[in-house]
């Protein structure tokens, strides 16, 4: 089954918007990193200012929708209302290669599809029009939670 779910970028709050939108929609966080969560590579260095920031969170709004965000993490100006990309879970590498090279023509590729330290096979892109895409395919399958 594919998914579609928005993910929102944030100017150095998301913590404090997605402890609002838990008050609003309920529910617990599944997932809460932060940058200095991510492994030291010399080509993305994390300043100390951003360390503590959120690079990856999400709360579950139903069993088939999550609201996923994360701060910026001082690549670009955000921009409130442009701050967003769709993202697309698939059920497999080749469903996600597809997206991924159907949404890219005349677009601008952001991150090519490539395996990434969380586990993911993930890639992000602005298509033709200007819309913002994150595709994912999860290979390893998540572990139940304790």
């Amino acid at each position: 089954m594919t998914t579609l779910n928005t993910y929102l970028i944030f100017d150095g709050n998301c913590e404090n918007a997605f402890n609002f939108y838990r008050t609003v929609f309920g529910g617990e966080f599944d997932h809460v990193g932060r940058f200095s969560d991510m492994p030291d590579d010399p080509r993305y260095p994390i300043s100390d200012e951003i360390r503590n920031q959120i690079m990856h969170i999400s709360l579950p709004i139903s069993k088939d929708c999550i609201l996923m965000g994360s701060d910026s993490g001082g690549k670009g100006e955000v921009i409130v209302g442009t701050n967003f990309s769709i993202s697309i879970t698939t059920d497999s590498k080749a469903n996600a290669d597809s997206f991924f090279d159907k949404l890219s023509t005349n677009g601008k590729v952001t991150m090519p599809m490539e395996k990434t330290f969380w586990g993911d096979y993930f890639g992000m892109l602005t298509d033709r029009f200007g819309v913002n895409w994150m595709i994912s395919f999860a290979e390893e399958a998540p572990q139940a939670k304790k």
